[in-house]
């Protein structure tokens, strides 16, 4: 089984800007001991921690911790049996108490994020929240100050950020090879998957907004969004969002968990390049399209009004992508980040804008579809 070493990302991180903002706390125990892990919600996602967080160089998985006794039995069971010497926890509060304990992942339903993550920082650990960070900006901003604060690490869980394709999609669009930036259309789409706490697009539409706040140069001024339910009694199941940026570019969003077939792709247009970004594809995710429009006025003034169109039809490449999967170099960042004291390239600030964005959408719905304008956030 290959590890990753938690230094690994350490080039990524750099390459964004990661400023050494937490420096003055590192870990008591010494830079050179493992991170001792727990996560919190062992369904789902949480299972999918469990078993990323072995696979990484200087992390030690410590505790699980549910509220369902089989689950959390089964769970310990599994660890044992892959020779893992781990804590079983039912009452939250105990866990959290721990001395034993650095850091903690929590993996549960969108409204314990707040009450879970909150309660971690304040016991002094680091915190790994899955998407999104919070179910309102106001909590989502409460836990970014927590984490201030007390000098401690807040990752959210933004797992596309941390893949190859879209860490290349980001430096691609930062050449001057891409030109300048027209638009982001994505279709994020399935048959089922249904949620019952949140409609589709706290679910899905999450995913771009997290992409889009990563890999642009330039961040959303408002955003206009419509839905339907289609299923009495539950959330919205499909959903269109138009995200304004300044200048000449648009985003558009469409998420569905009521579609015959399952896509996941994106396209990004640039004045010189275009990208097709498709996640189901086993290989070459990322295509680069060296093809776009010529517009040539014509110089007699008797045809002003005439506009020629001429189309650059170049070459399609697939650039090289990282194949590491995306939970584990996650994993290796957040223990890095706590390892050296730096801020996560999915902080808490990046897990704010897209509860920003999120809560705007939702506004948006209640009125119609009318667009909302965004704050910024520092």
């Amino acid at each position: 089984m290959t590890r990753i070493s938690r230094r690994s990302f350490l080039a990524t991180s750099a390459a964004v800007g990661a400023t050494s903002l937490f420096s003055s706390q590192l870990r008591a125990i010494g830079a050179n001991d493992d991170v001792r892990i727990a996560v919190i919600g062992l369904n789902g996602r949480g299972g999918a921690h469990v078993d990323a967080f072995p696979q990484v160089q200087g992390v030690r998985l410590v505790a699980l911790c549910d509220a369902d006794e089989k689950v959390l039995g089964k769970a310990v069971q599994k660890a044992e049996q892959k020779n893992q010497k781990v804590q079983g926890y039912k009452d939250i509060r105990k866990l959290l108490e721990s001395k034993e304990i650095d850091a903690i992942a929590i993996a549960t339903p969108v409204a314990e994020h707040f009450e879970l993550a909150h309660a971690a920082l304040r016991a002094g650990k680091h915190v790994l929240v899955e998407k999104p960070l919070a179910a309102t900006v106001a909590h989502a901003r409460q836990l970014v100050e927590e984490s201030d604060r007390r000098r401690l690490v807040l990752l959210v869980d933004h797992t596309f950020v941390y893949t190859g394709a879209v860490r290349k999609i980001r430096d691609l669009l930062r050449q001057p090879a891409f030109g300048e930036l027209y638009y982001y259309d994505s279709v994020r789409v399935n048959l089922g998957l249904f949620q019952h706490d949140v409609n589709v697009i706290w679910d899905l539409a999450v995913h771009d907004l997290a992409i889009m706040s990563y890999a642009l140069d330039v961040q959303p001024s408002a955003i206009a969004a419509t839905a339907m339910s289609h299923v009495a009694g539950q959330p919205e199941n499909i959903a269109y969002l138009t995200l304004f940026f300044p200048a000449r570019m648009i985003g558009h969003v469409h998420v569905n968990w009521l579609a015959p077939v399952k896509i996941r792709q994106t396209i990004i247009c640039g004045s010189k390049q275009m990208i097709v970004y498709d996640d189901r594809e086993p290989s070459e995710k990322v295509k680069v399209y060296d093809r776009g429009v010529r517009v040539e006025p014509t110089e007699s003034p008797e045809q002003l009004y005439r506009i020629l169109f001429g189309y650059r039809m170049g070459d399609m490449w697939a650039p090289k992508l990282d194949t590491t999967e995306a939970l584990r170099t996650e994993a290796a960042h957040f223990v890095e980040c706590i390892d050296r004291g730096t801020p996560p390239i999915s902080d808490g600030r990046a897990g704010l804008r897209v509860v920003e964005m999120l809560e705007a959408a939702t506004r948006s719905l209640a009125d119609g579809g009318r667009a909302v304008e965004l704050a910024s956030v520092p």
